[in-house]
């Protein structure tokens, strides 16, 4: 017997079906549908060539995360005692999990300290000022961490795919950035630019549960949907955004994030080995998983 379609949240417009063209294949993409069909339900987790067929069980998810969240809390002291500096970039395409990740990072960190960073779209006042300026006045000061959601790397993927700047303003950026974070480099703050990637089967399915949940759907827009046809836009600006701005001295740390877990304790990972704080322990901090973190173009099969 046919379900009928799922009426959306309180204040959710009603989105149309969305015709998806996937592996050569066409495909309907209904969001409000009573289920996910079962060409993204049974690749959701594997979509992209990710390379595990199982999320990471639950118990040594939570088991690692409490030991790494340990130590991270020993490295909030050390950048207190030190004055050291750190800041960390979260990227990806939309329900690439950047809040979820955040979240694990600073969830037991003395807020004081530690802080994330979401800014809104900009302000009159903002778009008439150097790109660059609403960003820098939320750089760490002495001791601290600070994490952005998104960050100036908008005018690398959103802005131009969706039409927010001119090609010339993406030109801009492209050139500049790179000098811009060697400033940030050369001033002594450790500094990490991080994307999520994720498979489109994954994005499809996040955007799924979003929609449906009376505690998530606040975070799925319109902008979400106008993306859904709009992979491969941003596949290229992604591409072209790691040829372009990915440099030794800030080095695009890139994450497949199918599964949340590894997601996660593969960045605080990366994170904690990089940072010298006393007391740091190697072997509770454990080794990389290669195969679902690296660097550069090269980690995504670019040239």
């Amino acid at each position: 017997m046919k379900k009928d379609k799922v009426a959306p949240p309180a204040g959710i417009p009603i989105a149309e079906p969305l015709e998806v063209k996937m592996g050569g294949k066409e495909r309907v993409f209904d969001i409000d549908a009573p289920q996910l069909p079962a060409w993204i339900e049974d690749n959701k987790l594997t979509a992209g060539g990710y390379p595990y067929d199982k999320k990471l069980k639950s118990e040594e998810y939570d088991e690692t995360l409490v030991s790494l969240q340990i130590e991270l809390v020993k490295a909030q002291a050390w950048l207190q005692a030190s004055g050291e500096r750190v800041m960390a970039l979260f990227e990806g395409r939309d329900a690439a999990g950047k809040g979820g990740t955040i979240f694990a990072l600073h969830q037991f960190l003395n807020p004081r300290s530690a802080h994330n960073v979401a800014l809104t779209k900009p302000t009159e006042t903002e778009r008439g000022q150097w790109y660059f300026q609403r960003y820098v006045v939320h750089f760490p000061s002495a001791g601290s961490l600070t994490s952005f959601d998104r960050s100036w790397y908008n005018r690398a993927g959103v802005e131009p795919v969706m039409g927010f700047c001119t090609p010339e303003q993406h030109e801009n950026f492209l050139d500049e950035v790179p000098h811009f974070e060697k400033m940030i480099h050369n001033e002594g703050i450790h500094f990490f630019k991080i994307w999520l990637d994720i498979g489109r089967e994954t994005q499809l399915a996040r955007f799924y549960d979003r929609r449906h949940s009376p505690l998530k759907n606040w975070k799925f827009s319109p902008i979400d949907i106008a993306g859904v046809n709009k992979w491969d836009d941003y596949t290229k600006a992604r591409d072209e955004m790691f040829r372009r701005t990915h440099t030794n001295h800030a080095p695009w740390i890139i994450v497949r994030a199918n599964d949340k877990r590894r997601a996660r304790l593969a960045v605080i990972r990366r994170i904690l080995r990089a940072l010298p704080y006393e007391g740091r322990d190697l072997d509770v901090i454990g080794k990389e998983d290669g195969k679902i973190i690296g660097e550069g173009p090269s980690f995504v099969g670019l040239k």
